[in-house]
């Protein structure tokens, strides 16, 4: 484990082959209950550059009407979120250091040119919980900075099996991901990324 800055934890290579191929047939089989959507942002409905979807008893949307948010039923089919698996919640329990299990598992879907804007993960009413970040196939560059956007930033490469957690005095740092370095894993079928979160979202 490598501390980033603080509050800001880094577990390289946290997930081995075997491991990250047996997490991605659990992500696929959320996926054939919970279909990947487009989602778009508030008040301007611009269609963000990744596609998503959620598992566990809550998932994050937005939409141009009612923004970010939490919801039990995803947007498109209406149905509940599929549960979180296993290896997951496990991995919550050894790295989160928090006794609550977590509530939502966001699963962002990046293209080779999908990007994420500097943003905080603020729509939860849980900040004591952290956010525990999986990355699965191609490579990316993850920017993280402090609690103000205009705070000085850093710039890591995260790859297939690294985990991030972002807790303590790190949870409501800025932090985006700048760009996709296609074709730096074979692990999906096709060049791309996953990123996995889980987050605690209601209060203690």
């Amino acid at each position: 484990m490598l501390l980033l800055a603080p509050g800001i934890r880094y577990y390289p290579d946290h997930f081995d082959a075997d491991q990250q191929s047996a997490l991605v047939e659990e992500i696929r089989a959320v996926v054939a209950q919970a279909p990947l959507y487009v989602p778009a942002m508030p008040k301007t409905g611009k269609e963000m550059s990744v596609r998503m979807t959620n598992c566990g008893a809550l998932g994050w949307v937005t939409d141009k009407e009612l923004g970010y948010r939490y919801q039990a039923l995803h947007p498109v089919t209406h149905n509940p979120w599929p549960a979180i698996p296993q290896r997951l919640l496990a991995l919550w329990e050894e790295v989160g250091n928090y006794p609550q299990p977590p509530e939502a598992c966001l699963v962002n879907f990046y293209s080779d040119t999908a990007k994420m804007g500097q943003h905080q993960d603020r729509d939860e009413q849980n900040f004591q919980a952290p956010v525990v970040s999986v990355s699965l196939g191609d490579a990316c560059l993850f920017r993280f900075g402090g609690t103000k956007r205009n705070d000085k930033t850093q710039s890591i490469r995260l790859s297939s099996g690294d985990v991030i957690v972002l807790g303590g005095e790190g949870r409501l740092a800025f932090h985006g991901v700048d760009r996709i370095y296609p074709g730096t894993s074979t692990l999906l079928k096709s060049t791309a990324r996953i990123n996995l979160t889980l987050r605690r979202v209601t209060a203690s």
